[in-house]
């Protein structure tokens, strides 16, 4: 047996995302039935000080020897790290992005993957010049729970899926909890639930309704979007969005028009930050995922980013409904951890194999989801700074 492949770890940033993903890595791969890569952090860099970083080490409880650094561009410079995992608000994703690949660093880069389409296009120009891996970090599209969902889908088991209805959302007291100045609201760090939060629920419509076409079957989607701005910044506090695909998974229904093969579906993405998918905590309002079908219905618990079960309700003939028991597969999948890893593990695998970009979320994709959001925000009328929405490098935030 061949050892596992090693992949080295700079960590850009110490905020509450980066700790997570970090005790993630250290979790020895078997537990979740791995043995072909393995992770080690070789670096972390704060933007305040390297104490800072050394702490943050410390509280992670990462083995000795990883270099702690007071800036972003020295982390850049340690060769002993290959890849650089972004862990900084989406204000600021287009500017360290750019900086760990100009310095030859592969890149994984938290979601949403930049402020708008045109950065992150820019980003794939880079990466694609300099022949460097470069993926957004969407964690629920490498559990092995949206794994078996979307092989149930392109299998034929749900048949024609004509809708998805998914739905991210918290119910806070946001004047309480997050004034005016917390990154959840603060449109200096492109704050507001639609980056943050509704990035999940796009998910689940671009994986179960477009990946799950072959590639040259996708096409962009079209949007209608509703958008409640928080009072006190004008960041969007509650965005709603109806998604319409042109193609989507399975047959069309008899007698389409011309022997069209396609049918289109609707997805509906939904995010707020005052009411909540789950609002006694206990999941008892599940399901926050819906995924419609000819043969029945997928159901997937809450939370959308952090999925652990699902269900299949088959649905009966016509003349049989309502008769006889209901047929449901339920499933279960358990996380020996937080659930980062899977996400590391591909990009380990993909730097392994000289690819550039992961199959699993692809550059293309990533762009079809910013251009959405930006159209999202285009209807709502949220206008981020001028400076972060940027193409301008180096720029200084």
């Amino acid at each position: 047996m061949s050892s596992p492949y090693t992949v080295r770890w700079g960590i850009l940033a110490t905020g509450m995302i980066a700790d997570l993903f970090v005790k993630d890595l250290i979790i020895d791969p078997s537990t979740r039935n791995v043995s072909d890569v393995k992770h080690e952090v070789k670096a972390v860099a704060s933007s305040t000080s390297a104490d800072r970083a050394k702490k943050f080490l410390q509280e992670c409880k990462v083995p000795e020897g990883a270099a702690a650094y007071g800036s972003y561009e020295d982390l850049v410079k340690d060769k002993n790290v290959d890849i650089v995992y972004v862990a900084t608000p989406h204000s600021h994703h287009y500017q360290n992005t750019m900086l760990c690949l100009e310095a030859g660093k592969h890149v994984l880069c938290e979601k949403a993957f930049t402020t708008n389409a045109a950065q992150a296009r820019k980003l794939i120009e880079t990466a694609k010049a300099k022949n460097l891996f470069l993926m957004e970090a969407v964690w629920t599209r490498f559990f092995p729970l949206s794994i078996q969902i979307r092989k149930f889908i392109e299998d034929g088991n749900l048949g024609a899926v004509h809708r998805v209805i998914a739905d991210n959302s918290f119910g806070d007291n946001i004047e309480e909890k997050y004034g005016t100045t917390h990154r959840m609201i603060n449109m200096d760090l492109a704050g507001g639930c639609l980056l943050d939060l509704g990035i999940y629920s796009l998910t689940w419509l671009f994986q179960t309704l477009y990946h799950t076409l072959p590639p040259p079957a996708r096409k962009p989607p079209k949007v209608m979007a509703a958008i409640t701005p928080y009072h006190a910044t004008g960041a969007d506090e509650m965005t709603s969005m109806i998604v319409t695909f042109p193609s989507a998974p399975g047959p069309a229904p008899a007698g389409s028009p011309d022997g069209n093969s396609t049918h289109s579906a609707h997805g509906i993405a939904l995010t707020n930050l005052r009411v909540a998918t789950d609002p006694d905590g206990f999941n008892t309002a599940k399901p926050a995922i819906r995924i419609q079908g000819t043969k029945g219905e997928i159901q997937v618990d809450g939370p959308a980013f952090r999925p652990v079960s699902w269900r299949f309700i088959k649905a009966k003939a016509e003349g049989q409904k309502g008769s006889g028991e209901p047929e449901v597969e339920e499933h279960e999948c358990d996380i020996p951890g937080h659930g980062m890893f899977w996400e590391a593990d591909e990009c380990g695998r993909c730097v392994r194999d000289g690819k550039t970009e992961s199959e699993g979320m692809g550059w293309e994709e990533s762009v079809v989801i910013m251009d959405v959001m930006d159209e999202v925000r285009k209807q709502g009328g949220v206008r981020y700074p001028s400076s972060i929405e940027s193409l301008e490098y180096p720029l200084a935030l």
